[in-house]
């Protein structure tokens, strides 16, 4: 059974789920993006994330750990650049702005951390109505006032199980042209 009781199917038709943050990364950061990865991968989600190193290769390396579908959208040309735990490398050749496709690919976002490459990515995901998990990561204001939008998780276990039922509740939806 995966995440909201259905069956596990292949492909397209799993939950996917992106994990952004710094390539330059803490120890503490690197470490709950490791078990972020490990617990989507165990669910039999699929893993999203730019494929490079810091937060991105500890969550696929938790991913890949336990078996995981682990897919990595490069900013550059070369599908070599990916970090090692990547299984399928996607080269863009659209540097940052690869942060559109990582993002408009996943069902939930998982926000680890981050720099401002993660805001972006937290910003394309809200505007597209993709749900996002932080953990560490920026909190929004307007005008001094806070903005609901980022679900703040107190660690990585609620960041995942939140990913994953968010993730497969808008799979579900737009399965049925909600």
């Amino acid at each position: 059974m995966t995440a909201g009781g259905s069956e596990a199917v292949s492909g397209a038709g799993r939950v996917h789920v992106a994990v952004v943050g710094a390539a330059r990364a803490s120890t503490p950061e690197c470490e709950a993006a490791e078990e972020v990865g490990r617990r989507i991968a165990e669910a039999g989600a699929v893993l999203v994330c730019g494929g490079l190193g810091g937060v991105m290769e500890a969550a696929c390396r938790g991913a890949r750990a336990v078996g995981g579908t682990t897919v990595g959208i490069l900013p550059g040309t070369d599908r070599l650049a990916a970090n090692p735990h990547v299984e399928i490398a996607v080269p863009t050749a659209m540097g940052e702005a690869r942060n559109a496709l990582v993002v408009g690919t996943a069902d939930a976002v998982v926000a680890v951390g981050g720099e401002f490459g993660t805001l972006s990515e937290i910003a394309l995901a809200l505007k597209a109505g993709t749900p996002v998990i932080g953990l560490g990561t920026w909190e929004l204001a307007r005008r001094g006032e806070a903005v609901v939008g980022v679900l703040a998780a107190p660690g990585p276990e609620r960041a995942a199980a939140l990913a994953l039922e968010h993730g497969a509740a808008r799979l579900a939806a737009r399965r049925h042209g909600s």
